[in-house]
This record gives structure tokens, C-alpha cells and sequence, in this order.
């Protein structure tokens, strides 16, 4: 065989191995940017590679990546050009780039004509300001969930260079793993929101949960048992015990004696979450220096609202609220509503169920609102239940809700079954457990009181 039949055969070896050496140097390229992707956690230093990726593995010149901000807006990220002999025609390049995103964009400079999505009309916009060139430019869309988040451009400046079927899948491949790194980002950054609102929702409930009573106080002549659940990890519900000194009570030592009138009070933020928790806060310390005024629940509820009514009236939210008041040597326990559920009263003596009601708008719907008092006499073994109505309005599994005669029937069930007020308390969140079925949850907050006046005691 002669030297010259060996040519072509050793001419097509050396170029099977380039070939292989190329489509290594790919290969290596493209695990590059993977480990890249990987690895990095600032998005744009990852977007620093992305240009010259994708003109390294098309064997182009340069690359360019072109953005469309959440907010609208078009920039060029990132431009690169692999040889200085180009930096002239490249900066030229550079500046027909910018000029055809200000083209496209609105007036303001920075965002879209109209609005529109799609940066692919950069595309032709380029083509015109180049016109008659032998730049070759060939750009691919950046999508991400369907949406076109930018644009990838390659370019040459060599006249013979050929965009290539595998060159196009291998731009399109880069401007695909750019899309995935924005979105990443994307996600991490939600990510961190959310851990940041999760860590204010648990700092609002651990406030709330300091402001709601730990535990009931020794009130002369009654038992207390009382729980809130919330829907969120911050409510709007809201229930208080408040010592209180009148001129017929005897003064309390320093101790504080038992034997004091005590205020109970159980109401309702409409919503829940943050907002309701910080309205419930508001209310809870107005309601304390009311109390210290030494007036009657009636006047109490009047001035409560009089001084609300500012901060409510913008804000959509309004507040029910029940407030009473008891005297251990009387039995007597003196009230006043601003549309709240009205408590139970069940007696021992008659086995009979009776709603402590009167007259009132809710806190904060006008600033003109008024009240009523009214009083009822206890007796020993009597009960008396405060809820919201996270109890009237619990969903069933049949799509109706557990109303206030369901409550009545089972409150008279528990008090001819169990003597202490947490029994009572215990069976009642069971019957609603029951009545919303297994693992159902109940949309809105619910919290219950229960006061039994105690045998023989004065």
C-alpha cells in the first residue's frame, strides 16, 4: 500500500479523534455547568457562566443572556466575547443588543410595550439594527413553567460558521439549565420568606399565648376550667379574668385576696391570624384599664368601643365581646353584650338552660353604640358556659353546622353527668370532635369557659 492510499485513511482518523477530542471538551463542558448548578447558591454567579458556556460548547464566539425581571423589566445580564481581536465589532454588538431592549420597551424604559411577555421579538429587532452583516446571531427562549424568562444568543463572526442542528439542541440545553437555576432561586427565596413569616407567626403566638390567662385564679364560691384553640397558630379569640375592686368588696391585701369581684370576659376578633391576634392584644389591655374605672359593664363596653371605634372603622374587622362581672358574697353575676354569643346558664334546681343576653352592637361598627345591664342571681351547683362561635359554627361531615340548640343539649348532658367544671369542659370539645367526624379540623377559633358555683360557700 502506498504512502498516498494512507492519506485519506489517516486524514479521517485524525479527524474522527478531533471529533472525539470536541465532543469530550462538550461533555466536560456541559458536567461543568451541571456541578455548577448544583453548587452554587448565588444566582448570579451562575449566571456568569452562561454566555461563555454556551458559545465554548457551540464553538461560537460569544454569548449573550437577556432577562426579564419579575418586575417587567429587560436588561442584558450578561455579555461575553472570547477574543480581543473582536472587542470593537463586540462592543458594537454590546450596544445593538441594548438598543433593541430599549426599543422594545415602553416609555418609561424599563418595561414591556403593552405589557407583552415575550422578549422574542428581539429577535427580529436585532436583525434590523445589524442589517446587511456577516455576524451570525442565533437566539433561543430561557422558559421557565411556560413563562419566557429572557433570551440566550450565540454569535459568530466567521463567515463559514454553521448553526448546526447539535449546536442549536446544545444552546437550547444551556439556556434550559439557566432556566432551572432561576427558578431555583426563585424557590429559595420563597422558601426564606416563608421560614422568616413562620418565625413572626410563632413569636405573635407565643405573645398571644403569654396574654391568655395560664391558668384560672381561686375565685371565692366558683370553680373555673377554660381552653382556647386556635384555627392558626395566631386567633382572634379572646378570654380574661380580672380582679376588681369596688367600695362594697373588702380591699385586697397585697396577696390578693380571693374574696374580691372578678371580672370574666370572653369575645371575638373577626378573622384570625396576625391581625386578629394584634386587635385581640389591643383589646385585652384597653378592657383592663376599663375595669380599673370601677364601672359598670354597661359603661364599660360603651367606653371600650368609644375608644376602638378609630382604630376598627379602616380596618374591616369589628369585635364581639361579653363582658360580666362577679361578686362571690352576692352570687350575683352582673353583665353587658356587644353581640356576642350569649353564655349558658344551666340551674341546678330546675334543670334548665338560660341565655344571658341584652342589647349591643359590636365594638368598633359605631361610635355611638349603647349598652345594657343585667343581672342574674346564682345558686350553688349552677353552671354557666362562655364560648365563641367557633362552637355554633363547626362544620359537620355532613355540611351542617353544630347551632346553639345542639349546644344547649349537650351542655344540660354534662351538667347532669360530671360535677367539675373541666369534665364539662372535656365532654363539650368532644362532642364537637365528634360532631366535624375523624381528623377533621375546624376552620376558626374556638374557646370555652366554664364557671360552677360551689356548694355552701360564701
Amino acid at each position: 500500500m502506498s504512502a498516498s492510499d494512507l492519506s485519506p485513511v489517516l486524514i479521517l482518523k485524525e479527524l474522527v479523534a478531533q471529533l472525539s477530542r470536541e465532543q469530550d471538551k462538550t461533555q466536560d463542558l456541559l458536567s461543568s455547568l451541571g456541578f455548577a448548578l448544583r453548587s452554587f447558591t448565588n444566582l448570579n454567579q451562575f449566571l456568569e457562566l452562561i454566555p461563555l458556556m454556551a458559545s465554548r460548547v457551540t464553538q461560537a464566539d460569544g454569548g449573550a443572556l437577556i432577562l426579564v425581571r419579575p418586575n417587567g423589566q429587560v436588561r442584558l445580564e450578561r455579555f461575553y466575547c472570547s477574543d480581543d481581536q473582536y472587542s470593537q465589532t463586540s462592543q458594537t454588538l454590546r450596544q445593538t443588543l441594548e438598543t433593541a431592549i430599549q426599543q422594545i420597551s415602553g416609555s418609561s424604559g424599563s418595561q414591556l410595550v403593552n405589557g407583552r411577555g415575550s422578549v422574542a421579538v428581539l429577535d427580529d429587532r436585532i436583525a434590523q439594527l445589524l442589517g446587511v452583516s456577516d455576524l451570525q446571531v442565533f437566539g433561543v427562549a430561557v422558559l421557565s413553567k411556560n413563562q419566557e424568562r429572557g433570551r440566550l444568543y450565540i454569535f459568530s463572526y466567521d463567515p463559514s460558521y454553521t448553526l448546526t442542528e447539535t449546536r442549536q439542541k446544545l444552546v437550547r440545553l444551556v439556556a434550559d439549565q439557566t432556566a432551572v437555576a432561576i427558578e431555583n432561586d426563585a424557590l429559595t427565596i420563597e422558601l426564606r420568606q416563608k421560614e422568616r413569616l413562620d418565625r413572626e407567626l410563632e413569636i405573635g403566638a407565643e405573645i398571644q399565648r403569654q396574654l391568655l390567662p395560664r391558668t384560672c385564679p381561686p375565685i371565692l364560691g366558683i370553680d373555673l376550667a377554660a381552653s382556647c384553640r386556635t384555627a392558626s397558630r395566631v386567633g382572634g379569640d379572646y378570654y380574661d379574668f380580672m380582679p376588681i375592686r369596688h367600695s362594697q368588696t373588702t380591699p385586697r391585701s397585697r396577696g390578693g385576696n380571693p374574696s374580691d369581684c372578678w371580672g370574666i370576659a370572653v369575645g371575638d376578633v373577626m378573622g384570625k391570624g396576625v391581625p386578629a391576634g394584634l386587635i385581640m392584644t389591643m383589646l385585652r389591655g384597653m378592657l383592663r384599664a376599663e375595669v380599673l374605672n370601677g364601672h359598670s359593664p354597661a359603661r364599660i363596653l360603651q367606653h371600650l368601643n368609644h375608644i376602638m371605634y378609630t382604630d376598627l372603622e379602616n380596618s374591616n374587622r369589628f369585635v364581639t365581646l361579653f363582658y360580666s362581672e362577679y361578686d362571690p358574697h352576692a352570687r350575683l353575676l352582673s353583665y353587658s353584650n356587644a353581640a356576642h354569643n350569649p353564655p349558658l346558664l344551666w340551674q341546678k334546681t330546675t334543670g334548665s338552660v338560660h341565655r344571658l343576653d341584652t342589647m349591643g352592637m359590636l365594638i368598633g361598627l359605631d361610635a355611638h353604640s349603647q349598652y345594657e345591664d343585667a343581672k342574674v342571681q346564682l345558686h350553688p351547683g349552677d353552671m354557666v358556659i362562655y364560648y365563641t362561635d367557633g362552637f355554633t359554627d363547626a362544620p359537620g361531615a355532613r355540611g351542617d353546622r353544630y347551632d346553639e340548640e345542639q349546644l344547649i343539649r349537650a351542655f344540660k348532658t354534662a351538667c347532669d353527668r360530671y360535677f367539675t367544671p373541666w369534665d364539662v369542659l372535656d365532654f363539650l370539645f368532644d362532642q364537637i370532635e365528634q360532631f366535624m367526624g375523624p381528623g377533621k379540623a375546624n376552620d376558626d377559633d374556638m374557646t370555652l369557659v366554664v364557671l360552677r358555683v360551689k356548694d355552701g360557700e360564701t
